[in-house]
């Protein structure tokens, strides 16, 4: 019986062992189906990933750095016109969109009222000036000196009477310019009133002449940039009206102080157009907004990538080489807008990834 027993027991110990094994060879079958198919899963996903990732081949061209710098068309001769004082509007010669040529009246206010001012003025200095005589008149002959009574007197009609020519001066120029005279030729932008018959103040622009041949384009540059800019240098502009031209400028004009000396250090920047055309000029409205492209520097026949492809880390600066998982650390030269130079880490023809 106990022979019985102790040969069941090598059996069943025979058996777990035997089973011990076949589970352990079933575990390590498993483990690397497993692996093989996380691995298989991983390169495929990886495939995938390059397969859909943005690449491009290293090659040579031209770099550039580039400032862009935002602004408007505005024009050199941009007059607003107003009266000198209050009246009523008697005759308006223009419309909106004439062209005007340089002295040609405008429009007018009634001149009964100035002229009548006028001659009041006249006769009071002409008045204030004989009561000056009269002082004169009555110190000549004295031997004593001049008493701080007669000064008084004397002073008091001289003022009154220098006050009297200002009032005069006043009336003659507000009824000088009580018509409206153009500056310059150009286009009248801008009509208040377009009839008559009207009262209006002194304070109220009436009318906007702009010459459109003398539009530029102008942006702010900070104490940063100004810097990098110099006259004369060219200039390439696209407007968000007209995203598909560029137009060609230079600088004319450098503001040597800030555009507000209390609370800014930024500066002011004239762009004058280089290539317009008569029809450019019927197209382009003061007031249109863009951008102004200004080349700092360029660097011909170097190896470039878009910028987007390169990265950074705590190490420096990288691209993925040949695959997304191929990180290779790069030297960097010129960085422009769209394109960085590379200098160390590639070579022409090789594969970047993004």
């Amino acid at each position: 019986m106990d022979k019985k027993l102790s040969l069941f027991s090598k059996i069943k110990k025979s058996a777990s062992k035997i089973l011990r094994r076949r589970i352990t060879k079933i575990a390590i079958f498993l483990a690397i189906v497993i692996f093989g198919f996380v691995t298989i899963s991983n390169l495929v996903q990886q495939k995938k990933k390059e397969a859909e990732a943005e690449k491009l081949t290293v090659k040579k061209g031209t770099v550039s750095e580039d400032l862009i710098l935002s602004g408007k068309i505005k024009a050199e001769e941009d007059a607003q016109l107003f009266f000198p004082t209050s009246g009523k509007l008697v005759w308006v010669g223009v419309k909106e969109g004439d062209f005007v040529k340089k002295g040609q009246a405008l429009a007018s206010l009634d001149k009964t009222p100035l002229n009548a001012a006028y001659q009041q003025a006249l006769n009071n200095i002409r008045m204030y000036e004989a009561n000056v005589e009269a002082t004169y008149d009555s110190l000549k002959g004295k031997d004593t000196s001049e008493t701080f009574a007669q000064k008084a007197t004397r002073t008091t009609s001289e003022v009154t009477k220098d006050n009297a020519y200002d009032a005069l001066k006043i009336a003659e120029y507000n009824l000088k310019n009580a018509t409206l005279i153009a500056p310059f030729s150009g286009f009248v932008t801008y009509l208040a009133n377009p009839f008559s018959g009207v009262n209006v103040s002194a304070a109220q622009m009436q009318i906007e002449i702009v010459n459109p041949q003398t539009i530029y384009f102008e942006v702010t540059a900070s104490q940063d940039e100004v810097t990098k800019l110099k006259e004369d240098q060219e200039v390439k502009i696209v407007l968000d009206s007209f995203p598909e031209k560029e137009i060609k400028g230079k600088i004319s004009f450098i503001s040597l102080t800030p555009i507000n000396i209390q609370e800014s250090s930024d500066y002011k920047v004239k762009i004058s157009f280089t290539n317009l055309k008569e029809e450019d000029l019927k197209s382009l409205k003061i007031g249109m907004t863009g951008d102004a492209r200004f080349s700092l520097e360029k660097r011909d026949d170097v190896l470039y990538a878009p910028s987007q492809f390169i990265k950074a880390d705590r190490k420096g600066k990288y691209v993925n080489l040949g695959s997304i998982k191929n990180k290779v650390y790069i030297k960097t030269g010129l960085e422009g807008e769209e394109y960085t130079e590379i200098k160390e880490g590639v070579k022409e023809g090789d594969i970047l990834y993004d």
